[in-house]
């Protein structure tokens, strides 16, 4: 049989090792590999809309807290005195009376990070205040959304998001507001969720809601630099989704639905523990609809059992490297290289 004009097949790249997601040597360094060295998602702007508000959080068990100082500009920190490495809130957000106090032994920092008053600390010969300053982490704003950015090795934010803008085109998100926060936490490795994340493939076994919503036979994932989009038309005007699903490197999900979007931030607790955490933002703040979270919470729950039953079977030391479908986990191999390339 002639096969000279039949069209080449493409390979079926071999997995990442089930080292990667089992053996927590891995963690420290994709913690400074990886995410010191990437931009986090923090928060939206309208979650510190005043001066003097503040919010504090973790990347990737690095504590922080950004702070809009009273010239109006948004500021970031480590969440850590520089006396004795206390914390410097008790909350997750709140309001300072200009100041960020040290919850151990009271030290304060003006909101632009500079030590303000040492409480009591006694008078010391080899001891100046101006050298110790609050760590500053990097911060940027894009479309509303703020990353922080913990080392000082870091992509061009606007560029890598390009791909994104792109695909949004003249898409408004101006009057977008904090609407909901939720957490989930599931028992597997950050990188076993965010491969799950990363392919369609598993939609019309996994998710019979989502897969009665959109076009499962169009469904589309396309890699863009270190973007990843997934485009999948939804069968009526009244579907939840909006068809589109955007993630950028290394953990980021960004979720549009028919009114609003959810930016979902794919926290490592650890090598053994993912911490979902979901931003819903709507139009002026509005509640999220009823409708919306019902589909999050189904899917949430179906992807967090298959991830963990993943999790379960590469931990039992049976398996070690599997293959990708070229047509469908083109994303999932783009995202195991960076990670290699990333650790070497």
């Amino acid at each position: 049989m002639d096969t000279s004009d039949a069209p080449a097949k493409a390979s079926a790249p071999v997995t990442a090792p089930a080292i990667w997601y089992v053996d927590p040597q891995y963690w420290p360094a994709e913690r400074q590999s990886i995410f010191a060295n990437n931009w986090q998602f923090l928060t939206h702007e309208s979650a510190v809309p005043n001066p003097r508000d503040w919010r504090a959080d973790t990347l990737a068990g690095f504590p922080v807290v950004i702070v809009r100082g009273d010239d109006g500009g948004l500021r970031a920190f480590h969440n850590v005195c520089r006396h004795r490495a206390g914390p410097l809130t008790r909350e997750d957000s709140g309001t300072c009376d200009g100041y960020l106090t040290c919850q151990y032994h009271g030290w304060r920092y003006m909101l632009d990070g500079r030590l303000r008053a040492a409480r009591d600390f006694g008078a010391a010969s080899d001891f100046d205040p101006r050298d110790y300053g609050l760590f500053p982490i990097n911060l940027q704003i894009w479309r509303g959304l703020v990353f922080a950015g913990i080392g000082d090795n870091l992509p061009d934010l606007p560029a890598q998001m390009a791909p994104l803008d792109d695909r949004l085109k003249d898409a408004d998100w101006s009057n977008l507001k904090v609407g909901l926060r939720r957490t989930h936490l599931l028992d597997c490795n950050w990188k076993t969720y965010v491969e799950n994340y990363l392919e369609g493939y598993h939609v019309p076994a996994m998710h019979p809601s989502l897969d009665a919503e959109i076009i499962s036979e169009q469904y589309r994932v396309t890699v863009d630099g270190h973007v990843v989009l997934h485009d999948a038309p939804p069968k009526s005007p009244e579907a939840v989704y909006d068809g589109l699903w955007g993630w950028v490197w290394p953990n980021i999900g960004i979720n549009v639905y028919n009114r609003g979007l959810m930016i979902e931030r794919m926290s490592p607790v650890g090598h053994k523990q993912t911490q979902l955490d979901y931003l819903y933002l709507t139009p002026d703040g509005e509640a999220v609809p009823d409708a919306t979270i019902a589909m999050s919470d189904q899917v949430t729950a179906e992807d967090k059992w298959i991830a963990e039953r993943v999790q379960q079977n590469l931990d039992a030391g049976v398996y070690d490297t599997g293959r990708l479908s070229p047509k469908h986990e083109t994303a999932v191999a783009a995202f195991q290289k960076w990670v290699a390339d990333s650790l070497k």
